[in-house]
């Protein structure tokens, strides 16, 4: 089975300014697929009206990396769990009438002995064609995607994303006008669900939050050296913003939120107390009373106080102080790069998904 896809589907109203520069790709739809560690995530948009019009999305926790610290490989339950995922977006993209798409994998297929069977399977059984994309466009995708959220009157920025099987660290240049410049980049090998496999992610005592933290610190201390950020953060020239599920899960729970809510989570501003605060009553909580918050839920229970750990770790090592919360990443950077090829030129606002 291949995709193949067409030229028709049905609009709903979001909210993206772009500038139109010329026609090609007016009646385009396009989709985006970011396939991770621990989600599989799809966004199918098209540019009119003068926006950025989401027609169509999907997000589903699929634990593709589950077991890939200890064996090496793909187990054969999460290699399902995940086909049955991609069935779904590949079915949507048919269905809505894709035209340009661009479909990417990252750490866990990076890592995985066996990710070209993967692939392969993947390509005969849904008709998506995966492309393995190596941590340095990872982190260019997820800055890009998250551009519109940044503060043009900072001229530097600290964008992080918490991933399940690694962590991507950017450290960028903020002009006046303009994409956002990566100056570096740090992959830090370790996610929320490495980190809950090696550590525990059930009931986790201070000692082991510390040890969490330490690991990843030994990652971001060359990082710093190489950037001398911490001297631009005490100058207080540097914002910071993080796009993960752990940072949206933090500020849902800070904002008593009855059930997630992205168009409120997307733009929050956090201080590093509230993050603190809140982290640490994840920490203190038993597996169930997590599984239990309408904000964590069963599927991350196990997960969200490794990533608390991992934050805790970029809080410490570079104390902006104040940290903004993007529900966005890769696949708008992806869309963003293929309506770019196409002439359109995004502005920036924020997605109706």
């Amino acid at each position: 089975m291949t995709f193949v896809p067409r030229r028709h589907g049905r609009r709903r109203k979001g909210r993206f300014a772009y500038a139109r520069t010329r026609a090609l790709g007016e009646d385009q739809l396009y989709a985006a697929l970011d396939l991770g560690t621990n989600n599989c995530r799809l966004l199918v948009a098209r540019p009119a009206d003068e926006a950025f019009e989401v027609v169509d999305s999907f997000s589903r926790i699929v634990r593709l990396g589950q077991g890939l610290q200890a064996s090496g490989r793909l187990s054969e339950e999460a290699v399902d769990r995940t086909i049955t995922a991609l069935r779904i977006c590949a079915s949507k993209m048919r269905r809505r009438g894709v035209t340009r798409l661009r479909s990417v994998a990252t750490e866990a297929c990076r890592l995985a002995a066996n990710c070209e069977d993967f692939v392969a399977r993947v390509r005969d059984e849904t008709g998506v064609r995966l492309e393995i994309i190596e941590a340095v466009e990872e982190a260019r995708l997820a800055a890009l995607g998250c551009a519109p959220l940044l503060r043009r009157s900072m001229r530097r920025a600290l964008v992080f994303d918490i991933g399940g099987g690694s962590t991507e660290v950017m450290w960028l240049s903020v002009p006046r006008v303009g994409p956002p410049e990566v100056i570096d980049s740090v992959s830090v090998p370790w996610g929320v669900v490495r980190m809950a496999e090696v550590y525990g992610g059930y009931e986790i005592t201070p000692e082991t939050y510390a040890g969490m933290i330490d690991e990843v610190t030994v990652h971001l201390e060359p990082f710093e050296a190489r950037n001398r950020i911490a001297r631009e953060v005490a100058e207080r020239q540097v914002q910071m913003l993080g796009t993960s599920g752990t940072v949206t899960t933090l500020c849902g729970i800070h904002l008593a939120l009855p059930r997630y809510q992205r168009s409120i989570v997307d733009g929050q501003q956090l201080s590093f107390e509230q993050v603190s605060t809140v982290s640490e009553r994840l920490r203190e909580m038993d597996y169930l009373a997590r599984a239990a918050h309408p904000c964590v839920g069963r599927e991350r229970a196990d997960l969200v106080v490794a990533g608390c750990a991992i934050l805790a770790a970029i809080c410490a090592m570079w104390p902006v102080g104040s940290l903004r919360v993007a529900d966005r990443g890769v696949r708008e950077g992806i869309l963003f790069t293929l309506m770019a090829a196409d002439g359109l030129v995004v502005c920036g606002g924020r997605s109706a998904e």
